[in-house]
């Protein structure tokens, strides 16, 4: 049995991973913005129900000490609170975009902050954050979401090598399109569209709405997949999940290897 923290519980991927969690008897904390939206789950045994918004630091290190109170300890920490931004590079709102970035990428620092210590202290755990298809190839109209989701790649490669040697394990997951809210109650979009874009990024707005209830991939195996990662004592950096993602990850790494080969006698002819 062990000691989860689970951000972002209220609906989708989270609240998968943490019914998978206390499923298979591990004692979970269950956050939220709004405890009222997790409220069954606090009902279950293993659980409590915390209130958090990883944008407020005092709400974050409320949750730690939550954990520590109830259970002891952390465990696992699933990065996981997030949402999605429909917006051309050139339409995205200022203020839309970093709070964006917040929630997204600097909360998962924030939070990654308050239980490091922990973890360390006890010289064991494993960090679980929740990328995206969209961290490994981006696409209009997901720039910006794209971008939190490569910083937070980058972050998760290097902190791997980090905290390793301290006995604490990193994943990143990497979902393609799965049917949950994202696409829908969750998603932000650009305030002011603009007409040159509409052909190409508008329609693709357009296309992630209108199959966002018809997307292949199925949330609870999302959560099926957490857990048994989090049971590993050798797990991988990063895990792929969803045909979508995996088709997309190996067409850019051939289109990317076909580049470097291309381009090798003008990269190596820069070196003194």
């Amino acid at each position: 049995m062990s000691r989860w923290l689970v951000t972002g519980c209220s609906t989708g991927l989270g609240r998968e991973i943490a019914v998978a969690a206390l499923d298979a008897g591990h004692q979970v904390v269950v956050t939220a913005r709004r405890v009222a939206d997790i409220e069954d789950l606090a009902g279950r045994d293993g659980a409590i129900a915390v209130p958090l918004d990883v944008t407020d630091r005092a709400q974050i290190d409320a949750a730690v000490a939550a954990a520590y109170d109830a259970f002891g300890g952390i465990d696992v920490l699933v990065n996981n609170a997030g949402y999605g931004y429909l917006s051309a590079v050139e339409e995205g709102d200022d203020a839309e975009v970093r709070r964006l970035f917040d929630t997204n990428y600097f909360g998962v620092v924030d939070t990654l902050k308050a239980v490091l210590p922990g973890m360390r202290a006890q010289g064991s755990g494993h960090v679980v954050n929740i990328s995206s298809m969209t961290g490994l190839v981006a696409n209009p109209p997901n720039a910006y979401y794209s971008s939190t989701k490569f910083a937070l790649e980058a972050l998760t490669e290097a902190l791997a090598k980090e905290v390793g040697p301290l006995g604490i394990k990193v994943t990143a997951i990497e979902p393609g399109a799965f049917r949950t809210d994202w696409a829908k109650r969750s998603m932000h979009e650009a305030s002011a569209p603009i007409e040159a874009y509409a052909a190409d990024v508008g329609a693709r707005k357009e296309l992630i709405r209108a199959f966002a209830d018809h997307l292949p991939g199925d949330p609870r195996k999302v959560g099926e997949a957490v857990v048994m990662v989090a049971a590993l004592d050798d797990p991988p950096l990063r895990l792929l999940l969803g045909r979508d993602v995996l088709q997309a990850a190996r067409a850019k790494l051939a289109e990317m290897s076909a580049s470097i080969d291309e381009w090798e006698q003008v990269t190596v002819g820069t070196d003194l």
